[in-house]
């Protein structure tokens, strides 16, 4: 087991400080379903609030960082010092709803040797406040569960894998191609997922529950915790083009080194038709 550094224990309890808010919460949601007003005001709230949370924690270990919220914004902190890239709650809609299937994502993110911008993620953790399962990765030290070592999954066959990812919605992602990319991998994989929350997608293929994933149009906050763990648990990372990139976000296909190659090039064939 590798020690758990003093970062990931900042990170660890703000997100644990956060989740409890959340469990809490979550209760309430169940309890404002049946009610005529229902419960998007209330979750809009408790979003706010655990990520209010989690910067209050990390503010006080690291006051000259900076924040990337998905609430609040940009936060600039010290140019030469990194960045917190949050999501407090990914899967506000299976909150929304009553479903215990979300979590909590906080990415470190440092800035550009010599300036001008922003470069790799060394520090990523994944809370999922119902199971109280923590997933974390530093770079170089590999993807835990807990304390117990991460890798993706060994399947290397198209027909025994499970693929997840994310359908377009009201307003959002392309229905097109998302349609396009379905009728070419459905045909040829064991299954299918969408379940709500990129975040934990991620979490869940570096500890090989599932054997890939695939979705377009996140946001930074929703993938960058998760592009390490499953780098740091022996998989691959890119967009749609297969281009690595620190955070993969517009477009992102994740997976053990074989899978990934199938899926990179199942997608690409699908878009070029």
């Amino acid at each position: 087991m590798a020690a758990i550094s003093g970062l990931i224990r900042v990170m660890e309890k703000a997100a644990r400080k956060a989740g409890g808010r959340l469990r809490r919460d979550f209760g309430e949601v169940e309890h404002l379903q049946v009610s005529r007003k229902g419960p998007s005001d209330f979750v809009s709230k408790a979003d706010q609030q655990a990520e209010r949370a989690i910067y209050d924690e990390l503010l006080q270990a690291r006051p000259d960082w900076g924040f990337v919220l998905e609430e609040a914004g940009v936060i600039e902190g010290d140019p030469d010092k990194p960045r917190w890239i949050i999501d407090p709650l990914d899967g506000t809609s299976n909150f929304l709803h009553g479903i215990p299937h979300f979590a909590i994502s906080i990415a470190v993110q440092e800035p550009k040797l010599g300036g001008g911008g922003w470069g790799e993620v060394t520090a990523g953790l994944v809370y999922q406040p119902i199971t109280d399962e923590t997933f974390w990765a530093e770079k170089s030290r590999g993807a835990w569960l807990q304390d117990a070592r991460l890798r993706v999954s060994g399947r290397r066959q198209l027909s025994e894998a499970l693929f997840a990812t994310g359908t377009p919605y009201q307003a959002h992602g392309n229905f097109a191609e998302w349609a396009k990319i379905f009728a070419a991998i459905g045909p040829q994989v064991a299954g299918i997922r969408r379940f709500g929350s990129a975040a934990l997608d991620l979490a869940w293929v570096a500890a090989g529950r599932y054997d890939g994933f695939w979705e377009s149009e996140l946001s930074p906050w929703d993938t960058a915790a998760g592009c390490l763990l499953v780098r740091e648990a022996g998989g691959f990372v890119t967009d749609y083009r297969g281009r690595s990139q620190p955070i993969c976000d517009e477009q992102v296909i994740a997976g053990n080194d074989p899978l990934h190659s199938r899926l990179h090039k199942i997608i690409a064939g699908a878009l070029k038709g």
